[in-house]
């Protein structure tokens, strides 16, 4: 009886991921705590961390980070004409107008984007895709979407779909419900 013992034991510690070593740490120093939250949170930051190096590494591929990523990506998925108001862009990346311009001005030297007189009042601006940044982008995201069904492979289909409603159900439980 007593190597079945050390079986689960062996088994739990196996089965253990850091975020438990940390809470069980947690339980013994402070067990007044409820630390289940921080296990959530703590799995959360994680991923975010894993999903964010797997993603850098297809933009890296092309010479861009996630925020040119984005920009090109937000202005591509806007339909023809592909361009939006830089208040626009604001909106979808949830960015500051500085970040934004730095942004922007970035990818207008590499010649992705340009600015143009905005043709529904003429005293505003668009900011565009180039044909170079549409030619870009179009590359990228096959490739992008390919990688992001690489890095939920572990997950069944149901898995999915249960995440992504808990995870949109929490969102708007922080008042987090996206752009305008």
């Amino acid at each position: 009886m007593r190597s079945l013992d050390v079986k689960i034991v062996s088994w739990d510690m196996w089965c253990m991921d850091h975020v438990d070593k940390v809470l069980n740490q947690w339980r013994q120093e402070r067990p007044d705590l409820d630390v289940g939250p921080m296990g959530v949170i703590g799995r959360i930051k994680r991923l975010h961390d894993v999903l964010s190096k797997g993603l850098t590494q297809v933009y890296a591929s092309y010479g861009l980070n996630a925020a040119s990523f984005d920009v090109l990506a937000t202005l591509r998925r806007s339909g023809a004409p592909y361009q939006l108001s830089p208040s626009a862009l604001i909106n979808w990346t949830m960015v500051t107008s500085g970040t934004m311009t730095n942004r922007i001005d970035r990818l207008e030297a590499q010649g992705l984007v340009e600015r143009r007189v905005n043709p529904e009042d003429g005293r505003g601006s668009v900011v565009g895709l180039t044909q170079a940044g549409f030619a870009l982008i179009d590359r990228i995201i096959s490739e992008h979407v390919d990688n992001q069904h690489r890095l939920i492979a572990g997950l069944t289909p149901d898995q999915q779909a249960q995440i992504d409603e808990v995870l949109t159900v929490w969102l708007a439980a922080l008042g987090e419900s996206g752009p305008d």
